[in-house]
């Protein structure tokens, strides 16, 4: 009798853990469709939370004029909503804005959604600098909402690591300003933690790194509301230089990157304080923030490993340093899986321009880690394919021999602005990974830009690869597109995508970056996609204005096809400027500065690229005016000069930054050219990134009339 009492008991406790488990998990996703389309139109949506064993799917029917989603999880849920608001209700949610349109009658629709893989992975280490060192709560919250609604469930983010590194090395008996001079200024965070810089631009104020904590609090939390699998950074053997005080006896080594003097300093993976700080930092990420399930560590990235010339001790070697990179991680949390970043495989040569990575190399690396203990990032399948042309790494790599990972692309570096990639590629490449035969465990499926508010339309295509195994129809994929994003599809809008597609969007720069946004006394050209079919295409963009203005979608992504058009412009005049008699070549570069200032008023009226954005949140992190000017400085830093040799990398076309410092910059040394004098340009730019940015420019009270008059001109 006791015994049925307990079993009922347990029963019903179960029961109502797992009946609450579900209200909570259908709250998450109505939570985030409040925010992102309101009230009134999310309340026209009703979600149910059906387990499943599967891959995440979902389910939409409507009845009695209400949209009914059921999904195996919060994330499925949300894409179940945006399925129909995009493919039935033509809206969209963007980075630019969201065009939300529910009708009063809703349309009837019954259908499906299946993910074939379990994981839809989003973001790059290197995105939390080119685009969120400085964001608040305000803004990862609707980049979380975001990635729900499209259905991305496995976000690459920062973690604190600064933070509980600090915490880390303080314990094993560091000073505060050993630890300070160790980190990097928050923008160039990212390469800190790859170890490919110290102290560059650094340190922030101590301040920071209890807003990181804060803030990564509330991200994790949110994430896990929604079911999402965060990766986080763990340790990969970078310490402070002041470790030899501590430890003299410990080897500490050298590693040099991107031409910048100042050496970093890693512990060999083999050594006992590797595991001791490696296992301590885990255990310390975990004592703030709960269990962890992805930790990122990469050691070598981009970045010799001292080897043996023998190969078959380097083999010995390269298993060790894979089982001693792990192990820490796995003393700390027996369940966690350690994830690496595939991009350095393909990408890193050695002196005689051959793949470092063999085959055989990596295998040896990860041959001490149990196939479910390691997590490969395949990042960069478009450069495999339309840069290096070379073979996709997942056959070079025989499926990463047995190991899970992840096909994902990197469809911008630096967070440059110009538009730029093959959607043909895009819209039918990932099939061919799901077809190969020796795919191996292929879980995952996504995208790692190093910066994003840029090129959406390439984003959006992406995201649909997450919930489908067939190619993407791109004719009828980019008329339900526009019809969501501007409200309409004239045929002159198809004829504009067609030259597109033809076009900037059927050419891959692996940086596309403007003539104009390099130091003027240099010879060259830009690497900003140009021809007939781009110019042709833009006025076709265009020429859709009468019946779509009222859009505000429509116009931004004019202001953006035109503002790069009369960019190219710009370009030629300066190249033109550069062989020209002296008289004419002033006159050139004189109409090329002033062409600069027109362009820099246009993308006032653009959301997102407005240096002023990227200012204020950079100064929100101060609570002084001097730290306040730090953060404005470091942040940038990044977007310019940024360090060592990798000056204008991060180069945006963005309203105040042209103005400000590319026009200025070439009016500075137009005038000292005109005088026969010298113009210390160094000097210049960092004067320009020390002082504080005052937004001086008056935008145009009707940006799409002066453009469309510009480019008819």
């Amino acid at each position: 009798m006791h015994k049925l009492i307990y079993i009922s008991l347990l029963a019903f406790v179960m029961f109502s853990c797992t009946a609450n488990d579900s209200v909570k998990t259908e709250q998450a996703a109505t939570n985030v469709l409040i925010r992102t389309i309101g009230e009134n139109d999310a309340s026209k949506f009703e979600f149910k939370y059906v387990k499943t064993e599967a891959h995440d799917s979902y389910s939409i029917r409507v009845e009695n004029n209400r949209v009914y989603v059921s999904g195996s999880s919060a994330t499925a849920m949300c894409r179940g909503a945006y399925d129909y608001l995009r493919n039935e209700c033509n809206s969209v949610i963007s980075w630019s804005g969201n065009r939300i349109n529910v009708p009063e009658q809703l349309p009837v629709v019954d259908k499906k959604g299946n993910a074939p893989f379990k994981y839809r992975y989003y973001m790059n280490t290197v995105t939390h600098g080119y685009t969120t060192p400085y964001w608040g709560w305000e803004r990862w919250e609707k980049e979380i909402d975001w990635m729900a609604m499209h259905g991305m469930n496995m976000p690459l983010i920062g973690g604190a690591h600064e933070a509980i590194l600090y915490r880390v090395f303080e314990k094993i008996g560091l000073t505060q300003d050993e630890i300070l001079d160790y980190f990097s200024g928050p923008a160039y965070f990212p390469w800190n933690r790859m170890g490919n810089i110290g102290g560059w631009d650094g340190p922030p104020p101590a301040s920071f790194f209890n807003k990181q904590i804060e803030l990564n609090h509330k991200m994790l939390d949110r994430m896990r509301e929604l079911e999402m699998h965060p990766i986080v950074h763990a340790f990969a053997g970078f310490v402070p230089k002041g470790i030899s005080r501590v430890y003299p006896d410990e080897n500490v080594r050298e590693l040099g990157w991107g031409g910048f003097e100042e050496k970093v300093h890693i512990l060999s993976p083999e050594s006992d304080l590797f595991m001791k700080i490696g296992k301590m930092y885990i255990e310390e990420w975990e004592k703030e923030f709960g269990k962890g399930e992805f930790y990122l560590a990469d050691s070598f990235n981009e970045m010799d490993v001292p080897l043996s010339d023998d190969p078959e001790i380097a083999k010995k070697e390269l298993a060790a340093y894979g089982e001693a990179v792990y192990k820490p991680i796995r003393e700390a949390n027996p369940d966690a899986v350690w994830v690496m970043q595939g991009w350095t495989f393909p990408y890193h040569r050695d002196k005689d321009g051959k793949l470092f990575w063999t085959p055989e190399r990596l295998r040896a690396m990860l041959s001490k880690i149990p196939d479910d203990k390691l997590l490969i990032l395949d990042m960069a399948n478009e450069y495999n394919a339309l840069f290096w042309k070379i073979d996709y790494s997942w056959k070079i790599y025989q499926g990463f021999f047995g190991k899970q990972w992840i096909y994902s692309f990197i469809p911008n570096m630096g967070g440059n602005v110009p538009l730029n990639g093959v959607l043909d590629f895009y819209a039918t490449a990932p099939k061919q990974a799901l077809q190969y035969k020796y795919k191996g465990n292929l879980v995952g499926f996504g995208f790692a830009p190093e910066g994003i508010e840029n090129n959406e339309v390439v984003y959006e295509l992406l995201s649909d690869w997450g919930w489908r195994t067939e190619e993407i129809d791109l004719d009828s994929w980019l008329e339900m597109y526009c019809k969501a994003r501007y409200g309409g599809y004239p045929p002159e809008m198809k004829k504009s995508w067609d030259l597109l597609r033809k076009s900037c969007y059927g050419t891959f720069t692996d940086h596309p970056r403007f003539r104009y946004q390099f130091r003027p006394g240099k010879k060259g050209k830009g690497t900003v996609h140009q021809s007939e079919d781009f110019t042709k295409a833009v006025k076709m963009f265009l020429a859709c204005s009468e019946e779509l203005k009222g859009n505000e979608l429509y116009v931004f992504d004019a202001i953006e096809l035109g503002t790069q058009l009369l960019g190219l412009e710009v370009d030629n005049k300066l190249y033109a400027a550069q062989s020209a008699p002296r008289s004419e070549s002033f006159k050139l570069y004189e109409e090329a500065i002033s062409e600069l200032k027109f362009i820099d008023r246009l993308l006032a009226s653009h959301p997102n690229h407005k240096l002023g954005n990227w200012v204020e949140l950079a100064r929100n992190f101060g609570n002084t005016p001097e730290e306040k000017q730090y953060y404005e400085s470091d942040a940038k830093r990044l977007i310019t000069t940024w360090g060592g040799d990798v000056n204008e990398y991060a180069a945006r076309t963005w309203n105040g930054l042209i103005g400000t410092y590319y026009a200025k910059r070439w009016e500075m040394w137009l005038n000292a050219k005109k005088k026969n004098t010298g113009f210390d340009m160094l000097k210049g730019e960092e004067e320009w990134i020390q002082s504080e940015y005052i937004n001086e420019t008056i935008p145009f009270d009707n940006p799409l009339e002066e453009l469309i008059q510009k480019v008819n001109d």
